[in-house]
């Protein structure tokens, strides 16, 4: 299992802060391999607030004490004091990110960005942006520059103004069967996006034309399918440089490269630097952890 998590002060605690409207506390990552299972319950659930996004795979949540399966392309919001009890279980392959954030405005807040009072599963739909929100949250909480708290702040909104977004799209004709087309799409490529994929093989062996499909699975995602494969490669070879000792040539082969020369060229470009600096940079950035 990979983990990766930052809390405030490093206080492992939940509390409650009424000094500021808006305040992020702690937030993380869970990537099941081969645990077999993650559970969680808190019967008297916390004393703030949770969004938890489903990256990939799903999680099973009990809603007063009614399993409900969410899968990837969703988030769940717990309000404070609601029993909180889910579980990840690795045959899943379950990949989830948290945030925990408290206020003294949260409801007007979470209201304010269209997230009605009785909901706990809001459909995003699957995209690298999230992640992407997340992990520079939990990168933020563990450096603590200046402006840090500001900043995470800041991520929480963008974080809410892209579900408020969709959430405010009109639904159309067709919208339920074209989610599940592509939510079908995401699936495959997360657990196949190591091996050769031709987009243009996938939809005829799915009865779509190739350009509905890469039309449609980008208005979804905001990539194309081979944007979105590249951005898969290149994130799970960043958290393969951060929490495994493969050397590059390992994980160039793990990822679907088998050049390795090519496998640098390509990260280098998405990244910005070498796998080499990457793994480096972490290195130095690198402070004591902590679970959820």
């Amino acid at each position: 299992m990979y983990t990766d998590s930052a809390y405030w002060h490093n206080k492992l605690l939940d509390f409650k802060d009424k000094s500021r409207p808006l305040f992020v506390s702690s937030c993380g990552t869970y990537h099941l391999f081969t645990c077999p299972k993650l559970p969680t319950h808190r019967p008297r659930g916390r004393l703030d607030w949770q969004i938890l996004y489903i990256a990939s795979g799903k999680a099973h949540f009990y809603f007063n004490g009614v399993e409900e399966i969410v899968t990837a392309g969703n988030m769940v919001i717990y309000r404070p004091k609601e029993e909180q009890r889910y579980y990840y279980y690795g045959i899943d392959h379950t990949e989830v990110y948290w945030v925990h954030f408290t206020g003294n405005d949260v409801k007007n807040i979470i209201r304010k960005y269209g997230i009605p009072d009785d909901v706990h599963v809001i459909h995003t739909g699957t995209s690298l942006e999230y992640k992407r929100i997340f992990t520079q949250m939990i990168q933020e909480l563990k450096l603590c520059k200046e402006d840090y708290e500001e900043l995470l702040v800041y991520y929480l909104k963008h974080l809410l103004i892209m579900i408020h977004r969709l959430i405010n799209v009109k639904p159309k004709g067709k919208n339920h069967a074209l989610m599940e087309e592509m939510n079908f799409a995401l699936r495959f490529f997360h657990e196949n996006y190591n091996k050769p994929i031709c987009i243009e093989e996938y939809a005829a062996t799915h009865h779509m034309s190739v350009s509905w499909f890469i039309r449609n699975f980008k208005e979804y995602t905001q990539l194309t399918p081979t944007q979105y494969l590249l951005s898969l490669r290149i994130s799970n070879a960043q958290t393969l440089l951060e929490s495994t000792n493969y050397n590059v040539t390992e994980i160039a082969e793990i990822v679907g490269y088998d050049n390795p020369l090519y496998f640098s060229r390509i990260f280098k470009k998405q990244s910005g630097m070498s796998p080499s600096d990457f793994r480096k940079q972490l290195q130095k950035s690198a402070t004591p952890s902590q679970l959820n």
